[in-house]
């Protein structure tokens, strides 16, 4: 018996709508538990040095930051229990600091933990079908998803049940295990791209062929860092049963063609882009055609048994409208306004899709307290059918709610501190870590959001304001998506201090773009200053309710520009 146990309830009923490890997921985790506790001992006795550890550590989702270790979490496709959020909670409180930060591709960071207490918490994070495996390392990373997948009204198919089948076929590959770089996929099945499939190393999204047969269009060689690119279809349909072999011709044309002599250089999008998109689609079709995809072929069975775990929730029968909603709204206007922001549209009738925001006004992006997961896991068996979601935007998704429960729900998130009324809006930053944390950051992240978010706090101008996504990274690796931010914001070190890069119009969806550079950098101090302006000048522009992103192509990037040199004529660095 280890110390965590008497904090688990029993193991829930195979039923709902998430993936249950099977006795060979099981035993694979333990077995990995089980080596990393003894490279651990040996690294504490000294047997190991730090040069000889790390690449163990990696493959376990250890990394060392700038004040100490940090564990990441794979949440695979997004999805979590409420048991499962109720063990991070637990696992915050015992060997961290009280709390948890969600990222942008859909896992959880532990900032502070011992070296000599990572056995036991992956230990307890197996108690619960959870691991760090591939977290990090030059190796397929989590799988991330749309996080309103099976619930969204604009959905052609639930793709969590690719994701999963992706899941299973990319860990511990022996191929693939040792790649030139890190690799990401990211999968849709929505009309809308909410996982920002085009700035993924490859992104697939379900589609319907002419016949109606479900399949896939593959887009390879997307991604942001020090340069970034946009993913180039390769293949407008790939039958599903196809899927597996193509991937595996994909990813060995990468692993032999891709550069190992400069890490800089080594993703799938430089070999993309210097090699050109026809060459790579010949290399790729041509080891498709040759290769032996007998180990690859499609197990109907198999893809049928890993989607059964995704079948629909039993959903009470119900009408599309609710009267006790309609007359909450009208009696209660913060309500009003929480649905109108955070509320979105269920396929099923009679229920609602609900973003809880983890953006408070001046708070960390991304950060959950112990205490707040605890909530959040038991309003999600009270109201949510105990499932949850984790965005890649750093916020949780309620996916279940019955309209009728909605102001109910409010109410309690609400007294938690979590119903912020902001998703999609301008305080609903996406953020990496920064120079707070990170080894590889130059500039600070975190307190440039903060600035900005109490710069908006009034969350009535939010709403006038409308849909604008600002992203904010503290160094190029672009942790924080700041390239596909409408306002996109980058720190950098300039002569021994923090320097600010605008960037605007980019855009992380199906139209996906990079930002262009506003002007020179600017100080920390004066970053929220300069949104200011810029917001005003497109509220100023904007024609009836235009998305900012839709104003700014439509009156072209110059006009922005000319703009905050006008404004720079005072002497600021702007």
């Amino acid at each position: 018996m280890t110390a965590h146990d008497p904090v688990l309830p029993s193991r829930p009923n195979a039923g709902g709508t998430t993936y249950v490890y099977d006795q060979f997921d099981a035993a694979f985790v333990r077995e990995r538990v089980a080596e990393f506790r003894e490279q651990v001992e040996r690294r504490l006795a000294g047997a190991l040095t730090e040069d000889e550890f790390r690449p163990f550590r990696l493959m376990n989702g250890l990394y060392l930051q700038l004040h100490a270790y940090m564990l990441r979490i794979a949440i695979p496709y997004g999805t979590l229990t409420a048991r499962q959020l109720r063990q991070l909670a637990y696992i915050a409180d015992q060997w961290d600091q009280g709390y948890g930060h969600f990222t942008t591709r859909q896992n959880l960071q532990y900032n502070w933990p011992k070296l000599v207490d990572v056995p036991d918490i992956l230990d307890a994070l197996a108690d619960v079908d959870m691991h760090a495996i591939q977290t990090s390392g030059n190796c397929i990373r989590n799988i991330t998803a749309d996080h309103f997948a099976g619930v969204a009204a604009d959905e052609i198919e639930d793709p969590r049940p690719t994701a999963e089948f992706l899941r299973q076929w990319s860990s511990a590959h022996s191929e693939f295990s040792f790649l030139p770089r890190k690799f990401k996929f990211a999968v849709t099945g929505a009309e809308h791209d909410r996982a920002a499939i085009m700035v993924h190393d490859i992104g697939l999204r379900i589609v319907k062929s002419p016949a109606g047969e479900i399949g896939y269009q593959v887009a390879v060689g997307g991604g942001l860092g020090r340069s970034p690119f946009i993913c180039k279809v390769v293949r407008e349909f790939l039958p599903r049963a196809d899927l597996l072999a193509y991937l595996e011709a994909i990813m060995r044309t990468y692993n032999r063609f891709g550069r190992r002599d400069n890490k800089f250089k080594a993703r799938i999008k430089i070999l993309v882009h210097e090699r050109g998109l026809d060459e790579i689609r010949e290399a790729v079709e041509a080891e498709f055609a040759a290769m032996d995809r007998a180990p690859f072929a499609y197990d109907t069975q198999e893809f049928v048994r890993i989607a059964a775990f995704f079948a629909p929730p039993s959903y009470a029968k119900l009408p599309a409208r609710s009267a006790s909603l309609e007359t909450a709204k009208l009696e209660n206007r913060d309500f009003a306004d929480f649905v109108s922001v955070n509320v979105a549209e269920h396929k099923i009738d009679g229920y609602a899709i609900v973003t809880v925001s983890l953006k408070p006004i001046g708070g960390i992006p991304g950060d959950a307290a112990s205490h707040q997961m605890r909530v959040l896991a038991d309003l999600a068996e009270k109201f949510g059918l105990g499932e949850l979601r984790v965005s890649h935007a750093q916020n949780i998704i309620l996916p279940h709610v019955k309209k009728d429960d909605l102001f109910a729900l409010w109410r309690a998130l609400d007294t938690a501190g979590l119903a912020t009324a902001n998703a999609g809006l301008v305080s609903d930053i996406i953020s990496c870590p920064g120079l707070d944390y990170c080894s590889l950051a130059t500039a600070r992240s975190i307190p440039i959001a903060q600035a900005i978010s109490r710069r908006f706090a009034d969350l009535e101008r939010q709403r006038r304001i409308g849909e604008l996504g600002v992203k904010i990274s503290g160094c190029v690796n672009a942790c924080g998506h700041h390239h596909v931010g409408a306002i996109g914001i980058l720190g950098l070190e300039k002569k021994g201090a923090e320097s600010y890069q605008i960037t605007l119009g980019g855009d992380p969806t199906f139209e996906a773009s990079i930002g262009e550079l506003l002007g020179p950098g600017v100080s920390a101090e004066q970053v929220p200053e300069v949104i200011e302006h810029i917001v005003e000048f497109y509220l100023a522009e904007r024609q009836g309710d235009e998305r900012f992103i839709d104003t700014w192509r439509r009156i072209g990037h110059q006009r922005f520009k000319e703009l905050a040199w006008r404004e720079g004529e005072d002497g600021s660095d702007i």
